[in-house]
């Protein structure tokens, strides 16, 4: 008979990036220090001058990773006003503003509360969206930076922590798809005075808070894996039988009883699948009849 197998690997990582490496760097650490060929992958990367909390999905939780990105965000960052930067931020060429006149605080908090709720945000020139197929970053490295079409974001909440001119350091909760970089930029537009974001921590991923993430070099692995049921812990679950298990591996339907609450999931909604044990599965949708259609099977049966 074939067996469920479940991989020893399977989970996420909260990691403490410093500010200077890549995201790409940090994965590329922490696979080095697992058995060849484990997947890794981030969920969400980090700017280099950044740091913070990056979340990490080690084996079949790659897979998961888009239901990390699209958590809440929070930011704690540091605009510097009466500057600019080419890339938004302290890598880029710098230039000083000496036409400017200092606002006061009032002014400062009021400007800052127009960016909270629904926001059209052009993105950084240099930054990954993508342009006709290319990096936007690799374009304006080529010199051909592209007009990048403002997108629809949601600021939750910002709040003045500091302001001591010419720096402004502010606390930001926002949506997925949200560039601070961008934002410190046209705080600094919209004051008259330029900006740009000259540090940036990212202090919270959905659960996933700074105060309890590890740095990389502390990372005692697979210790610090945590339930890859986190990574989506929004979504409603159902609890499968063995032999529900095994159809879903197989990519087959299962029904989702109303005794279960199929009733208060709503239709074509996606629900965490967990074993009896409540070990994570994967994800299927709920369809018409009350069926559930496999989408992320994570076990396999052998």
């Amino acid at each position: 008979m074939a067996q469920m197998r479940r991989p020893l690997l399977f989970g996420l990582l909260n990691v403490d990036k410093p500010p200077g490496p890549t995201s790409h760097d940090i994965v590329a650490g922490v696979r080095r220090r697992l058995p060849r060929g484990t997947r890794v992958g981030h969920a969400g990367t980090l700017d280099p001058f950044a740091s913070g909390v990056l979340v990490l999905c080690v084996g079949p939780a790659t897979r998961l990773a888009e239901y990390v990105q699209r958590a809440p965000k929070r930011y704690r960052a540091v605009v510097r006003l009466a500057a600019t930067s080419t890339t938004d931020d302290p890598e880029g060429d710098i230039v000083a503003r000496t036409d400017t006149t200092p606002p006061g605080a009032h002014a400062v908090r009021q400007t800052v509360g127009r960016f909270v709720g629904a926001i059209d945000q052009a993105p950084p020139v240099h930054s990954a969206v993508h342009v006709d197929g290319h990096r936007a970053y690799r374009l304006a490295r080529r010199g051909k930076a592209p007009p990048l079409q403002p997108r629809r974001v949601t600021i939750h909440g910002i709040d003045v922590i500091r302001y001591d001119w010419p720096e402004l350091e502010i606390d930001v909760r926002c949506g997925t798809g949200t560039y601070v970089r961008a934002l410190a930029r046209d705080i600094g537009a919209a004051l008259a005075t330029g900006g740009y974001c000259s540090r940036l921590r990212r202090t919270a991923v959905g659960a996933f808070t700074a105060d309890d993430a590890a740095a990389p070099d502390a990372l005692d692995l697979p210790r610090d894996l945590r339930d890859p049921l986190e990574a989506a812990a929004d979504l409603p679950r159902f609890a499968a039988d063995a032999e529900q298990v095994r159809r879903l591996a197989m990519g087959q339907r299962v029904a989702m009883p109303a005794d279960t609450g199929a009733g208060d999931v709503p239709g074509d909604a996606e629900v965490l699948v967990v074993d009896v044990d409540g070990a994570l599965v994967g994800v299927a949708k709920l369809t018409e009849g009350n069926l559930l259609r496999p989408l992320k099977i994570l076990v396999q049966y052998r």
